[in-house]
């Protein structure tokens, strides 16, 4: 993969996890938002080839959250199930507006708010590494996809 996406985004991706916030079926995936404000749709083919309308895909030409679910789901990428629970019902998108989309900031925010230990921080940190060396080392390729967010509440 050319481009990877910040640390954050596995951890955002462990939380659509944890909180069952996800609809997959054979060829398609459907995320929805921390805040349950908007539902995002995520596409593959065969040939490795990953399309959504979230934003981070979309705009920033990097996988974003819902196709790091998508890739943990289908089990391209490691998944530490122990880690992902503790990051249930995190309020990812308040983080990030609160943070100004400094996404470290937002993380560390996160690890307090789920009363995360050292120990446990850094186990997390070490899953989210793995996942990013292992996205970094497959055959795959983001692009846009053209169906519109679908706002929902």
């Amino acid at each position: 993969m050319e481009k990877l996406p910040p640390l954050q985004k596995f951890y955002e991706a462990y939380s659509a996890i944890a909180d069952d916030r996800f609809d997959l079926a054979p060829q398609q995936l459907t995320v929805r938002s921390s805040d349950g404000t908007k539902e995002y749709t995520v596409t593959w083919d065969d040939e490795g080839h990953y399309r959504s309308n979230d934003n981070a895909t979309y705009w920033q030409g990097y996988a974003g959250y819902p196709v790091l679910v998508a890739l943990l789901l289908q089990g391209r990428l490691p998944l530490d199930e122990e880690v992902a629970t503790w990051f249930v019902d995190v309020p990812w998108k308040q983080l990030n507006e609160a943070h100004k989309r400094d996404y470290d900031a937002a993380l560390e925010e996160a690890f307090d708010l789920k009363g995360l230990d050292m120990a446990q921080r850094l186990q997390a940190e070490a899953a989210a590494d793995a996942d990013q060396e292992a996205l970094a080392e497959l055959a795959v390729a983001v692009g846009r996809l053209s169906e519109p967010v679908r706002k929902l509440g």
